[in-house]
């Protein structure tokens, strides 16, 4: 392997990483914020216990994505210099929204929700964890923001005598159509993947008959959010389809393998053979489906690979400019079949516990609990296929990845630094499912401990007459 295929295989490994606590930050911090206020408005002891619970998951994994977030921005002075220079003055205005307002909000805002309960009046307690809902959205729109413009640059100006893009318009950067598709199908994307979790963290204590009264209106609560993000995926993925295919024909015509353009292209569920040729069979497809995705009508035509591959060589010159078609084929399908069929499961788990049921069969509980991992490989797939379906552009239509790789990083510190992230994750992986693991099954907390420092602050804690500790 050379420098390029380290640094990507570093790349893809490290982000997939990170963007598995991704989902769960902002999907969950919504959803303490909603049991906190179910806790306000109805005054049950059980939603409050519920809101101690899941308020102790979240903040493990919101340490974890803070933790491994931080090596991407290394990664880029490392091993992609040369993109950083490229694109440093459109990425620096985006990325510098997210670290100075999101996170800010983010950050700040949790660390006063952690320790706030009783030195703060209740709403405003409460009114704290929505904003750090607010800021792990925010922040996500701006990493897509700047996600978006490698996608479909906008807003830029080459600059010949620097030799990179160059911002001249910030406000088209931040309303990429490519960004405003993206951001509502990751938030349905990470509401999926933490109410998953929530049925099947509740579903295990459910099987052991444990505080049904802090885990039947979590189910409920988690089988709820799965339908609405299920809808919600449905929806965004058809819109960002049609941008996707406007944008980037390419990465279209390799999410089907369809290698000459056609009008009225099917959408194949699933093939054999190899696709990476021509010679593939599709054995299940839905006529002109493709061809709605793309454009909204069954019998509209839609650009293959080969006229494609014809066309970018005739305006970039002589070279490959086809993604791995495998990959970009069955991460497509991966993608969008496991976040269907958790959404699947979620309406299943509501049936089978509706009117106070409590299911005997041991299958129905393993699958309960298991389906936690399906939104996790849904939106690994869907990354994974947002970011090979560009190949071989770094930045689409302006940088080759291969250009955008350090320059003067050998091969041997790349697999150094490769290895030791790895190391470090693995062993981060092992720490956070242990914590993780251990606090969902301790349950949540009795209703004397949940209330205890609760309320905000008590006569008792006046402290007007003790002495000034910051004076000298």
């Amino acid at each position: 392997m050379d420098v390029l295929e380290v640094a990507r295989l570093q790349f893809g490994t490290t982000t997939v990483y990170h963007f598995l606590f991704v989902p769960i930050t902002i999907g969950m911090s919504m959803l303490v914020a909603l049991l906190q206020t179910m806790w306000r408005v109805t005054g049950k002891d059980s939603y409050l216990r519920a809101t101690k619970f899941w308020g102790n998951l979240f903040l493990i994994t919101l340490a974890m994505g803070i933790v491994t977030g931080i090596v991407q921005e290394f990664q880029f002075g490392m091993n992609w210099s040369a993109y950083s220079r490229f694109v440093g003055d459109i990425f620096g205005a985006p990325l510098a929204f997210e670290a100075l307002l999101a996170f800010f909000l983010e950050a700040t805002f949790a660390g006063i929700w952690i320790f706030g309960w009783d030195k703060l009046k209740p709403s405003l307690h409460l009114a704290c964890i929505w904003i750090v809902a607010f800021g792990t959205v925010l922040s996500g729109y701006f990493i897509l923001a700047a996600n978006a413009f490698m996608q479909n640059p906008v807003g830029y100006e080459y600059s010949e005598a620097n030799g990179r893009a160059e911002l001249t318009d910030f406000g088209a950067v931040l309303t990429n159509p490519v960004a405003l598709t993206q951001f509502p199908h990751t938030i349905f994307a990470s509401w999926l993947t933490a109410a998953m979790i929530m049925i099947a963290v509740s579903a295990w204590h459910f099987k052991r008959k444990r505080d049904l009264d802090v885990h039947r209106p979590a189910l409920r609560l988690g089988v709820l959010t799965s339908v609405i993000a299920g809808i919600g995926l449905v929806i965004s993925g058809d819109s960002l389809g049609k941008v996707m295919t406007s944008t980037q024909p390419m990465k279209m015509a390799a999410a089907e393998a369809l290698y000459n353009t056609t009008s009225g292209a099917p959408f194949s569920v699933l093939t054999v053979g190899d696709i990476s040729g021509q010679e593939h069979t599709p054995i299940l497809e839905i006529p002109g489906l493709l061809s709605f995705l793309g454009t909204g009508s069954f019998g509209a035509e839609v650009q293959g690979i080969n006229d494609l591959q014809a066309q970018y060589a005739a305006q970039y010159g002589p070279g490959d400019y086809t993604p791995y078609i495998p990959l970009t084929y069955w991460s497509f399908r991966a993608m969008i079949g496991f976040g269907m069929l958790a959404v699947l499961i979620a309406l299943y788990v509501w049936w089978r516990t509706r009117r106070g049921k409590l299911p005997q069969g041991r299958l129905f509980w393993i699958v309960a609990v298991w389906s936690a991992v399906l939104p996790f490989v849904a939106n690994s797939t869907g990354w994974i296929f947002t970011e090979m379906g560009r190949q071989p552009w770094v930045v689409f239509s302006l940088m080759l990845t291969e250009d955008g790789v350090s320059p003067t990083v050998g091969e041997r510190s790349v697999w150094v630094s490769f290895v030791g992230f790895t190391l470090v994750y693995a062993i981060l992986a092992v720490v956070c499912m242990k914590l993780f693991l251990k606090y969902a099954k301790l349950g949540p907390p009795d209703e004397e401990k949940a209330k205890a420092g609760v309320g905000g602050p008590s006569s008792d804690d006046d402290d007007s007459d003790k002495p000034m500790a910051f004076a000298y």
